[in-house]
Order: C-alpha cells, then sequence, then structure tokens
C-alpha cells in the first residue's frame, strides 16, 4: 500500500501493518469526537511516526497513486476532522 503524509512525501506501507496502525486511529478518532487537542496532537504525531518507521519511502519523484492520505504532523483537529471517516483516517 502507498500511503502519503501531506506535505512530507510517500511511503510503501505492508498491508500486515494496517492493525496496528488502526489502533492509534480508532485512537485518534475518539480524541477527535471529545474535541481533545493535546490528546490528538500526541496521537496523530505517533500515528505518523509509526508510519515513518515502518514504511519505506519512496523517491520524490515518485509519483504513485496513494491508497492513502494521511494529513500533515501540524495538522489542525479541524483539518484532521474534515478528513475522517466513520472509520478514522485509516479504513478497516
Amino acid at each position: 500500500m502507498i500511503v502519503r503524509i501531506m506535505g512530507e512525501g510517500q511511503v510503501r506501507l505492508a498491508d500486515s501493518h494496517l492493525t496496528e496502525l488502526n489502533k492509534l486511529d480508532n485512537i485518534l478518532l475518539t480524541e477527535v469526537q471529545k474535541g481533545d487537542v493535546p490528546a490528538f496532537r500526541q496521537t496523530l504525531q505517533a500515528l505518523l511516526a509509526k508510519v515513518r518507521e515502518l514504511g519505506d519511502p519512496l523517491p520524490d519523484d515518485s509519483l504513485e497513486p496513494s491508497e492513502l492520505i494521511l494529513p500533515a504532523e501540524d495538522a489542525t483537529l479541524e483539518e484532521v476532522r474534515d478528513l475522517l471517516s466513520d472509520d478514522g483516517l485509516i479504513p478497516g
């Protein structure tokens, strides 16, 4: 799966990591719904750090279609709320 982090680039991520990422995504969804900005900020940073850790960066000149788009680390709670579906940022 190709994942884009807005403002950073893309990484190739094995589907086997989705379960682990969904745990953080579910926490993030709850924090956004509660409007808990400090907790949201911490969990968003943890989610993006985990994607960077588990994924393999694609070259900057690579233009692969992204199957998943995640917000930038400095995204606001409102910006992330606009990106969320009922499943959060990560389907499943």
